[in-house]
């Protein structure tokens, strides 16, 4: 059974960090390019950042360029979101999905198009 568990969400204090990790069972993850997406309550879902079966590129919404970083190690079967500088606003139950296609330019930041999804972790950004 094709399987993405997410983890290490919780609650941070503003300018905070958090690491989430993405772990995929029952298929290889070097086969499938991993967005990671975010919803926060009344709102829809919106693309944070993605990245290549390789690695080799990477893509980041606006709102956390320079704060959050993406990789993965193909060998573990993970990827992982590094978040730094956490806001409020930052605030939203995030999910990693998994697609055999890595759209270039941005693209990535759609959720469609994705096949996989995991359940989703909480992140709290709140003092």
């Amino acid at each position: 059974q094709l399987q993405l568990v997410e983890s290490g969400g919780g609650l941070v204090q503003p300018g905070g960090s958090l690491s989430l990790s993405c772990a995929a069972s029952g298929f290889t993850l070097d086969a499938y390019a991993i967005g990671w997406f975010r919803q926060a309550p009344g709102k829809e879902r919106e693309g944070v950042s993605c990245i290549s079966h390789s690695g080799g590129s990477t893509n980041f919404a606006e709102s956390v360029k320079g704060r959050f970083t993406i990789s993965r190690d193909n060998a573990k079967n993970t990827v992982y979101l590094q978040m730094n500088s956490l806001k409020p606003e930052d605030t939203a139950v995030y999910y990693c999905a998994a697609s055999p296609i890595y759209y270039s330019s941005g693209y990535c930041l759609r959720p469609n198009g994705y096949n996989y999804w995991g359940q989703g972790t909480q992140v709290t950004v709140s003092s």
